[in-house]
């Protein structure tokens, strides 16, 4: 993926980039395009421990904290995916829209179904887990993934994961 900010504005930190600085407020958001993938929107974060490119974050834009996706029905939190290695005391870009490269289970994908919060925090299943659906995403990969690739393709809307059933 090679996003490239289309939003017009100087000085912004690159896409696939984490940073030890904050560059931008904690919750600013931008558009970018790849040519592979089309559009795409992003917001800036702080990083996590343990982030990988790929993975599967929360975030909470009022107390500005970002978490990995945990395996808990019923969350309700808004969801983003990194853009970048961005752990603990970094800043970057996660996406919220367009074409996201996501990390997945070590489980097959077949193009066009619903995610799941997995067992493995900050990845997606296909398994349906009662309460932990990924709304808004939907798995877009021309043929099956393979269990043993890490990632698939999946168009993404400000995704959120399931809340509390009333």
């Amino acid at each position: 993926m090679a996003y490239t900010p289309s939003t017009p504005e100087l000085g912004l930190q690159p896409i696939a980039a984490s940073s030890t600085t904050q560059n931008h407020p904690l919750g600013y958001q931008i558009a970018a395009y790849d040519p592979t993938y089309g559009s795409g929107s992003f917001i800036y974060l702080e990083g996590v421990a343990n982030t990988l490119v790929g993975s599967l974050v929360t975030y909470d834009q009022d107390n500005k904290t970002t978490t990995l996706a945990p395996s808990t029905a019923h969350l309700g939190q808004p969801l983003a995916v990194a853009m970048a290695a961005n752990v603990a005391l970094g800043f970057g870009w996660y996406q919220v829209g367009g074409a996201a490269v996501i990390k997945k289970t070590a489980v097959k994908v077949n193009p066009g179904v619903q995610l799941f919060l997995s067992g493995t925090a900050g990845r997606v299943m296909p398994t349906v887990a009662t309460g932990k659906e990924v709304l808004n995403v939907i798995s877009v990969n021309a043929a099956t993934v393979a269990s043993a690739t890490s990632t698939i393709i999946a168009n993404l809307q400000f995704p959120f994961a399931q809340g509390q059933i009333i």
